[in-house]
């Protein structure tokens, strides 16, 4: 298996890792626990599930140092077809998991005082809170990223385009909803919940190609081959 084609294969299988523990962390978990606006219950909903909510932080953490791989996976898919713009995809979606990894860190603190007698009804919300603003602000930025991508792959030719427009539109939804939450507490639109197939037929594009052989290389491949 040459170096593009283990390039797809990380990064197809990063993606799939990453469609599994985030869902279950957000969806499955902190929607379950977290009460908006009633400190007191979301304390002791934590308090009470403290084993869930660490998986679910731990699961965000671990989504968020995948990010970084599948970045570097993705750079090395699609330099052949455009090096500057696949590495500002890389950069913005690395610039994207670091802000994310930030924002974590307030559930960690969330974590470290859950049940504990310095526990803080009010703290908790406050940390809570600011997690959901830095991950707004985070996926903001990974829409950027996510344009950029859709964009290389589209000029990766004809094969390629409807996984590319499909990405564009992904990163459309993450956008539009990063930008109004961060613009308006009372934006409750959830557009990515509805675009996200791009990431999807990406993930699904990355596997199909890394093991199905005919990956390009580096060194011989015109950005019609990809």
């Amino acid at each position: 298996m040459n170096t593009d084609r283990r390039a797809m294969v990380i990064g197809g299988l990063g993606l799939l890792l990453m469609a599994i523990l985030a869902p279950i962390a957000q969806f499955g978990v902190l929607d379950g626990l977290i009460v908006d606006g009633d400190a007191e219950k979301t304390a002791h909903n934590i308090a009470a599930s403290q084993g869930s909510f660490v998986f679910a932080v731990g699961s965000f953490l671990i989504v968020a140092v995948l990010d970084v791989v599948v970045a570097a996976a993705l750079y090395v898919v699609l330099r052949p077809v455009n090096r500057p713009l696949s590495a500002l995809a890389a950069l913005l979606r690395i610039v994207y998991a670091a802000l994310f990894a930030l924002a974590i860190l307030n559930l960690v603190s969330v974590a470290s005082m859950a049940g504990g007698a310095e526990s803080d009804p009010a703290a908790t919300m406050t940390s809570v809170n600011a997690f959901q603003t830095g991950w707004d602000t985070a996926l903001a930025v990974f829409g950027l990223s996510l344009l950029v991508l859709g964009i290389v792959v589209v000029q990766a030719g004809w094969g390629r385009r409807i996984v590319g427009v499909l990405v564009i539109a992904s990163s459309i939804g993450y956008m539009v909803d990063g930008f109004g939450r961060i613009l308006s507490s009372d934006y409750s639109l959830k557009l990515a919940t509805f675009t996200f197939i791009g990431e999807v037929v990406l993930m699904v594009w990355l596997l199909w190609k890394g093991f199905r052989g005919g990956a390009p290389t580096s060194a011989t491949v015109s950005k019609q081959e990809v």
